[in-house]
């Protein structure tokens, strides 16, 4: 089998950041996917479930209510709990999508009160949630991004 694509970064340099994964295309349609890079693989510790359920909670809320929200077709988490995926329709770049992902970021880091999505008739796991901590590490990751613009992935 071939390897598939996300494989074949490596994952010993990679860090933080907003990277294109891939663009698919069919019958003329394009989403992008986006590889938000919250934490540095194999050197940092993953993001704990309840922070990371939380930022998928609170980040698909966000951007399901954004402006863009036309453009969103998915928002979730990483099975190696080092970031998260965001799909866009449209051949995107990361500088475009960049104040997105950065008003998302202020979005997360200025919420209060109940999690949206956080009850038994709405969640499957509806309990396992941190607010504190998912605010952690999107502080975090808002002051990498910041600083560094990490948009391409290294060989």
């Amino acid at each position: 089998m071939e390897r598939i694509e996300s494989f074949k970064v490596n994952h010993l340099v990679l860090e933080p950041g907003l990277y294109v994964s891939r663009r698919d295309r069919k019958e003329g349609v394009c989403v992008t996917t986006f590889d938000l890079r919250i934490t540095a693989p194999n050197k940092e510790p993953v993001i704990d479930m309840p922070a990371l359920h939380t930022i998928e909670h609170l980040g698909a809320t966000f951007l399901r209510n954004s402006a863009e929200k036309e453009n969103i077709v998915y928002f979730g988490p990483m099975g190696c709990r080092t970031g998260c995926y965001l799909l866009v329709f449209g051949e995107k770049t990361s500088e475009e999508i960049y104040p997105l992902v950065m008003e998302m970021c202020e979005f997360i880091l200025n919420f209060e009160g109940d999690i949206p999505g956080a009850a038994p008739e709405q969640c499957g796991n509806w309990s396992e949630q941190s607010l504190p901590m998912a605010k952690y590490y999107i502080r975090k990751y808002k002051k990498a991004l910041e600083e560094n613009k990490n948009f391409v992935y290294l060989p």
